[in-house]
Parts: C-alpha cells; sequence; structure tokens
C-alpha cells in the first residue's frame, strides 16, 4: 500500500482518524491428494471515524478516489456531529499521540508462485502417503493472511504496519473399533508463505506426532465424570486464558456487566497467577500478533490482567479509559476497512513459573493431562465449556491411555484458584482468530498449568 494519507489532513475537521486497511488471502485445500480449494482475494478500503462530544461517527467507502475519501471523511464528521448534537456531555479526552510507527513484516525471499505453494503442500502429502498407508483420510489447509494498515489521526499519530500470518492444518483421520477417530494439527505463526514454511521436511517430525496421538485415540478410554485434578497443556491454558478470562476484562464488557467488574483489586486466581495480555513483546520474544499502535492512533502497551493472583486492570480504548478515568491500553482493533475498533485482545497468556512438565505430571496420582482444545465457549460470569479433542490419563505421576473426545467446564476465576503449578515454558499459538462482533488474529497459549477443573465423561 502507497497513499500519500498525509494530503487528506486538511480536510480533518473534529477529533478524526483516517485508515487505509486492505486484507490479503490465500487459501490452499487438498483431501486424499485432490485440490479442492485454490483461491485468493483482497479486500481493501478506506475508512474514517470522528469524536464529536463522547459520540463516533464512521463512514467507510471500497473506493479509494481522492474525492470519495474526502467524501468519507465528510460522512463521518456530518455523523459525528448529528449524534453529538443530541448529547449533554462534554467532548472527552482522545489521548493526543504523535507517534510515527512503521513495522512492515514482509519477506525479504523471493515470493512463491502459485505452483510452488501446491508443489509444498503435495510434497507434505506424499511424506504422509508414503510413511502412514493405513490412515482413513487426509486433509491439508494452507492459509495466509496478510493485514495492511494506514492509520492517520488528527493528534498526529501515524502508522503504516503490515503483519502476516500462514498457518497449515494437518488433519489426520483413521477408525477405532467403534467409528472414526481424527487429530488436526496446526503449523505455523506470523510471517509469509516464504519465512513460514521453506522446507516441508521440517514438518515431517510433527506429523509424526500427530500420527502417533491418532493411534493413541483407537484405545481411547472414556474419562471419569466429574471434578479432578488435571494438567492442562499450553492450548488449553491458552483457551481458558482467553475466552474465559479474557473476555471478561475488555472494558466495554466489564461495562455490560461482565463479573470482572466486581472483581478490581480482590483475589480471582492463585498467588501463581500472573495474567498478561501482551502488545508486541512477551519475555523478550516477539509475539504472534504483535500490535504497536492500534486502530484509535494509541500506542500499544502490555495490560496485566492479574497480576499474583489479584485482578489489577481492564483492556480499553479511548471511550471506556474515558470512563475509567485512565489511560487507553492500546487495545482497539478492527479487522477489516469497514469494521469500527472495538477492545480485542493481542496475545493473552498467563506467566511461565517454574515447574517442569514432567515434575507436574509426576505429582498427580489419578487424573488427566489435556492436551489439545477444539471448539468452546464462555460467557460475562466466566463460565466456559471446552472441548478437549486429546487427553491422556494420570495414574501414580505417570501417563496412561488416551482418553475419548470430552469436554471441560467451570468458573474460570475458580478455576484459577487451584492451580498448584505452572511450568516454565510457554508455547505460542497464533492461529487463533476471535469473533467478537468481527474476527481478528490473535496469539494465545502460555505455560502448562496444574489445576482442577470439571470433567465430562462415564460416572
Amino acid at each position: 500500500m502507497r497513499y500519500d494519507i498525509q494530503q487528506f489532513k486538511s480536510s480533518f475537521n473534529l477529533y478524526t482518524e483516517l485508515r487505509f486497511q486492505e486484507n490479503r488471502n490465500i487459501l490452499i485445500s487438498s483431501t486424499d491428494g485432490v485440490i479442492t480449494e485454490n483461491s485468493q482475494r483482497a479486500e481493501s478500503g478506506v475508512s474514517a471515524r470522528c469524536g464529536y462530544k463522547n459520540r463516533f461517527g464512521f463512514s467507510s467507502s471500497s473506493c479509494l478516489d481522492d474525492e470519495i475519501i474526502k467524501n468519507v471523511l465528510r460522512e463521518a464528521n456530518d455523523n459525528a456531529k448529528f449524534l453529538g448534537g443530541k448529547s449533554h456531555d462534554k467532548d472527552i479526552n482522545y489521548y493526543d499521540c504523535n507517534e510515527n510507527i512503521e513495522r512492515l513484516f514482509i519477506t525479504k525471499k523471493n515470493r512463491y508462485s502459485r505452483t510452488e505453494m501446491i508443489d509444498f503442500l503435495k510434497a507434505v502429502d506424499n511424506y504422509i502417503v508414503a510413511t502412514y498407508p493405513n490412515l482413513k483420510s487426509r486433509t491439508l489447509r494452507l492459509w495466509s493472511l496478510d493485514m495492511e494498515k494506514m492509520l492517520l489521526t488528527s493528534s498526529g499519530a501515524y502508522a503504516h504496519t503490515m503483519v502476516p500470518r500462514t498457518m497449515m492444518y494437518v488433519i489426520l483421520r483413521s477408525e477405532s473399533s467403534d467409528g472414526p477417530i481424527t487429530n488436526m494439527q496446526l503449523f505455523g505463526g506470523r510471517g509469509q508463505v516464504e519465512d513460514v514454511f521453506d522446507d516441508p521436511k521440517k514438518l515431517y517430525s510433527k506429523i509424526d506426532k500427530a500420527y502417533k496421538e491418532l493411534m493413541d485415540k483407537k484405545d481411547a478410554v472414556y474419562a471419569k465424570a466429574g471434578t479432578c485434578e488435571v494438567v492442562m497443556d499450553s492450548d488449553l491454558a491458552g483457551i481458558l486464558a482467553h475466552e474465559a478470562i479474557g473476555h471478561t476484562t475488555e472494558a466495554d464488557l466489564v461495562l455490560g456487566g461482565s463479573v470482572a467488574g466486581d472483581n478490581l483489586n480482590k483475589k480471582v486466581a492463585s498467588d501463581l497467577v500472573t495474567l498478561v495480555d501482551f502488545a508486541n513483546l512477551a519475555l523478550n520474544q516477539e509475539v504472534p500478533i504483535p500490535v504497536f499502535i492500534d486502530d484509535e492512533g494509541v500506542q500499544a502497551k502490555d495490560a496485566v490482567i492479574i497480576e499474583n493472583g489479584v485482578l489489577k486492570s481492564f483492556m480499553h480504548n479511548k471511550e471506556s479509559a474515558n470512563h475509567f478515568g485512565i489511560t487507553p491500553t492500546g487495545n482497539a482493533r478492527a479487522y477489516e476497512y469497514f469494521d469500527e475498533p472495538l477492545i480485542r485482545m493481542r496475545n493473552t497468556c498467563i506467566i511461565p513459573g517454574k515447574s517442569k512438565l514432567n515434575e507436574m505430571i509426576a505429582t498427580v496420582e489419578k487424573g488427566y493431562y489435556l492436551v489439545k482444545s477444539s471448539n468452546g465457549q464462555a460467557d460475562s460470569t466466566s463460565e466456559f465449556m471446552f472441548g478437549v479433542p486429546l487427553g491422556y490419563e494420570i495414574i501414580n505421576g505417570k501417563l496412561g491411555r488416551a482418553i475419548r473426545e470430552t469436554t471441560i467446564s467451570g468458573v474460570a476465576f475458580d478455576v484459577l484458584k487451584t492451580v498448584t503449578m505452572i511450568s516454565d515454558e510457554i508455547t505460542w499459538s497464533g492461529g487463533g482468530m476471535c469473533g467478537k462482533k468481527q474476527m481478528i488474529p490473535v496469539g494465545m497459549g502460555g505455560p502448562a498449568i496444574k489445576c482442577q477443573v470439571n470433567i465430562g465423561g462415564k460416572a
């Protein structure tokens, strides 16, 4: 994207945010060696948001003609004046920011052609067929998303960012004695295709592990239903942090009545638990979805949500920050050019502890090691239910048989109070998409945690 966005500043009247954006998607899928999808699309446009007396006016267009852009600015301005004209509020603090940020995660390698991407997929598929001929079926899915944005605000903030993400889903299917079994493994992360998948051989050992897990499920047993001691691996600990805790602490949902509103500065978890929504660096490493400046032009900073078991803060945009009398955290994000920024998470996880995963498992006399999560839900009370497609028994501190697909449930703040051990390693997943009103890429993950949770199964 190359636009002289500064030329439109002379058309600003009220407080204004002008954003150009283009999302570029590539999707290639194959099932049993046959290409079933091969698509590429780009959605681009411009939006403007203006503020007046604690009300915002918004307008957007897919046309990037200069006169159309000026008209979008006029419409947003008029909408703000119309809404603000009916308000008795004073104008809010728009938190002047003159940050100038350009962060483009563009590959320095030669771009793959579509043929080369398909050849990569075929190489992985050929390895699976040659190594594991007894599979019932297999599906491979390559998805690349480049999100590029240019932002200019009337307070002087400017940003040009391009954050790419490339993922591959490998789904293996087989049969057990009483029906079909499936195991899905997700590979990839931040970067364009050439940077994330430069050699198919690098995936083979990971596919071997996914196949072993699939074979473990052939002899899976039912978990015993009820409350039990478990070790949640990073995948489950990450979705717990995001879905059941993170959403309750987004300030717009707090204002809507989430349980977090009554628990600020109160004990909500074990002393071992510190939970942070990271902006762009976590423990001196870049996170899967780095945000340097949000879509309101606020410099992004980490939001420490829980510190040593105490609920310390919420995630904010400018509007909620005004309500609570604090500075915004840079959590306002929009997925498409025609979307208004909402308070969204970025990279949410529990801080690692001091324990080793094998030590954690060894302390469980009878319980479960829960490895992966699937679809689930949580509400503003922090009550949750998540699917568990892969887990194992723990008997006398040792891993036993795989368990059948099951669910876990509970109230997240109660579950976090039972945490007694946290592993010393953090594992991120960059493939998450959060669906709060509009989709948005998010980073999830963290360390493994030992806690108590309610698990479904047979009594």
